[in-house]
């Protein structure tokens, strides 16, 4: 129906995706493109994460907390991102609706971590993870990854597999690589990455975390008291059944 100058009209964005973005300080990239650099030079070192993953890269190293800068990223960066994304997106609900999810009722616990190392040609499709939380760190990106085309490019995908075929250019965000910029978001969230051109390698960290309802107060990021970490890596792929997470 045809709108006229006097009729009120009201558009409703509904179902807003939250993502997180973040930018590490200086000295800890710099501690973590160290770190990359020896795990690559000794890979077999490391275990081999692409068993368990969706990504067909040419490396993907597993990382351990006592590594250097891992910890520090964990619980000064990547945890309090989980925790701001949980206060924003509490924050729109009423008080009766937020449950466990306020501070002081829940904890955060890291589950893993692991390096990606992306040559020309590699590619990771479409995919969820496990967990509560996932996210991605830049560490490294070619001079030709630089937004002139979709080369390298993080992509988020919407959620909606029915359609208007017209109307889809709106279900895909794509994001250039910057090192030292990170993107925290639910596990649910569809992502992939696309691959480039040209020599060089492109780096990144991803991990997950899984938020949990806690009977004893919250132990925030940073804290003494550390949750135990579960073994394995739970970021299986593009053939999970459903996504699942937060």
């Amino acid at each position: 129906m045809a709108c006229s100058g006097k009729e009120i009209v009201e558009v409703l964005d509904l179902f807003p995706r939250s993502i997180f973005k973040g930018e590490l300080p200086a000295p800890l990239l710099k501690t973590l493109l160290g770190l990359g650099e020896s795990v690559l030079a000794n890979p077999t070192a490391s275990p081999d994460a692409s068993s368990k993953l969706a990504g067909q890269l040419s490396q993907q190293r597993e990382l351990r907390p006592e590594q250097p800068g891992v910890q520090a990223l964990m619980d000064g960066h990547l945890l309090p991102a989980c925790h701001h994304w949980i206060q924003h997106v509490m924050e729109r609900q009423p008080p009766q609706g937020r449950g466990p999810w306020v501070p002081g009722r829940y904890q955060l616990q890291p589950i893993d971590l692991w390096l990606n190392c992306q040559r020309a040609g590699d590619y990771n499709p479409t995919h969820t993870h496990g967990g509560s939380f996932s996210g991605v760190i830049f560490l490294k990106v070619p001079a030709q990854i630089n937004g002139n085309s979709f080369d390298g490019q993080l992509c988020f995908h919407g959620p909606e597999e029915w359609h208007i075929q017209s109307f889809r250019t709106g279900m895909a965000h794509y994001v250039l690589p910057v090192p030292g910029e990170f993107y925290v978001f639910p596990a649910w969230q569809p992502h992939s990455v696309m691959p480039f051109r040209g020599d060089g390698e492109r780096w990144s960290l991803a991990f997950n975390a899984v938020a949990a309802p806690s009977q004893g107060p919250s132990q925030q990021s940073g804290s003494a008291t550390r949750v135990a970490r579960p073994s394995g890596n739970v970021s299986l792929s593009s053939e999970r059944p459903s996504a699942r997470g937060f």
